[in-house]
């Protein structure tokens, strides 16, 4: 017998019993957030391939869904509870993986393409688009796999917001790529922001601010939630040199940052740049971080109203952000939300009766889903879970808002906790581990008089991701928390 070969097989033993734990382990939680969001899915017609790159609700309760195949087709019935019998009509085709999709509700759809912004109509009413037009372009494309365009909804100016992924995931061979444009509704392209990498989705919070997710890679050293405020750097250097072409809207080139760093100690060498808002710790939350979607139906989709919530494609979940500003700087905390999505979820939309449709690819990077595309509804069955709802920073430590009354001898004790911080190292080489991890004690815990929230006091790391997992905190009706995990990203603390 050839020892090697004996040493593979338990290897592979090995490896396929911990996909298997990993795989019942998925399957318990997901049969635990059914209870309280259950998924439904969208049954796609045999011979329909729905990649579907955005989502967009059209006025008449339809929607939108554009594909990683260039085609966008409309289906009315999704958000019915029984959406077996929903209809798919294809709209467009010929198109370039769009993943960007909106309307203001006359009549025109705006398609975000790799090389543009199209503009498409059906102007004889049978139900197919004739009219082509660009909107705008006057960004590089050569046909590079990583040079996807993500297009976000209409802001609150009427301007479009266009992502761009770096050539090759690692340089900017075209223009503007690793930077984010805004189209005005006149197609004018601005020159907004500078330093991202490999965006996945983009969207407003509730207050109107742009957001969009950037994954793993050089100078990322997990995937992140970060602002897109204009005028601002946001941290991968390697499209820098498109400032040439922007210095009248963007100013001067900033620094390049130093390799195997921190953030920030280069933050503090930059005003340009504008630190991450959130972490996605890699291989805990996730590890391609993907659409954004902000709950503005509230409460009908249940207690998380202005909240953010974010796909993971690889990992087939949605995962729930809070955030505030401290010091006029976004940050805030990622919790787990729902997993057991049938596909790599991509795309998020929700309508005004809250409820969220989630579409889903595995093309590129695989995803834990395991089919090769999908269209999914979920609802809030009207049952709150107990969750931490909030966790905001204070001075010297944390408080903790539940969506339901705690039980104070539980969440009141120190033991019901366990705290840890770490950070990454900020280097031009691809992504990081975990370092600088610190311990600090948790040195007191205070429950408010009404049980709804909890003050933790603590030390507090700058520029570091706070892990709490308050595994001993029960509501007071003795049940365990749904998801007791909260990643807090500090940028700031509070004066």
């Amino acid at each position: 017998m050839n020892p090697s070969s004996t040493v593979n097989r338990t290897g592979s033993a090995l490896l396929a019993l911990a996909v298997s734990s990993a795989t019942l382990f998925a399957a318990t939680k997901a049969e635990e957030e059914s209870q309280y969001y259950p998924i439904t899915p969208i049954p796609i017609p045999e011979g329909i391939v729905l990649e579907a790159g955005a989502i967009q609700v059209l006025p008449d309760r339809q929607i939108a869904v554009s594909t990683r195949l260039g085609e966008i087709w409309f289906v009315a019935g999704a958000f019915e509870s029984d959406p077996s019998k929903a209809k798919f009509t294809r709209f467009a085709s010929g198109l370039h993986e769009v993943l960007g999709v909106t309307t203001r509700g006359d009549g025109w759809i705006y398609a975000t393409q790799r090389g543009e912004v199209t503009r498409i109509k059906d102007s004889n009413g049978d139900g197919r688009a004739d009219v082509f037009e660009t909107v705008a372009d006057g960004w590089g494309i050569n046909g590079d796999y990583h040079e996807y365009a993500f297009g976000s909804k209409f802001d609150r100016d009427g301007n479009i917001w266009v992502a761009l992924c770096l050539t090759g995931s690692f340089t900017s061979e075209n223009p503007y790529r690793g930077w984010a444009l805004r189209v005005t509704p006149e197609g004018k392209v601005i020159p907004t922001t500078s330093g991202l990498r490999s965006p996945g989705g983009i969207a407003t919070n509730h207050l109107g601010d742009m957001f969009y997710t950037d994954n793993q890679g050089p100078w990322n050293g997990t995937c992140w939630l970060k602002p897109l405020k204009p005028g601002t750097f946001v941290g991968n250097p390697s499209g820098n040199r498109w400032y040439e072409k922007s210095s009248d809207v963007m100013g001067p080139r900033p620094k390049d940052p130093a390799s195997n760093s921190r953030i920030p100690v280069e933050r503090a060498k930059m005003p340009e740049f504008n630190p991450p808002a959130i972490g996605f710790p890699y291989n805990k939350m996730g590890q391609s971080a993907s659409g954004i979607l902000n709950d503005s139906t509230a409460g009908k989709f249940g207690p998380f109203a202005n909240q953010l919530f974010v796909g993971d494609q690889t990992w087939s979940t949605v995962m729930r952000v809070y955030l505030e500003k401290v010091n006029g700087i976004y940050q805030g905390a990622c919790f787990p939300f729902r997993e057991g999505f049938g596909s790599g979820t991509l795309s998020l939309e929700m309508d005004a009766s809250g409820v969220m449709l989630v579409g889903g690819t595995d093309r590129g990077w695989g995803a834990r889903g395991g089919k090769p595309f999908a269209l999914e509804r979920l609802a809030w069955s009207g049952k709150t879970p107990f969750e931490i709802h909030e966790m905001h920073v204070k001075p010297d430590g944390f408080e903790l808002t539940f969506t339901e009354p705690v039980d104070a001898e539980s969440a009141g004790k120190v033991e019901s906790y366990q705290f840890r911080t770490f950070t990454y190292i900020y280097q031009s080489s691809y992504g990081s581990p975990e370092v600088d991890e610190t311990k600090p004690p948790i040195e007191s815990v205070t429950v408010s008089a009404d049980r709804r929230s909890v003050r933790l006091k603590t030390a507090l790391n700058v520029g570091h991701l706070h892990e709490l997992k308050p595994a001993g905190v029960r509501s007071a009706k003795g049940t365990p928390l749904l998801h007791p995990l909260a990643y807090y990203t500090l940028n700031e603390i509070p004066k």
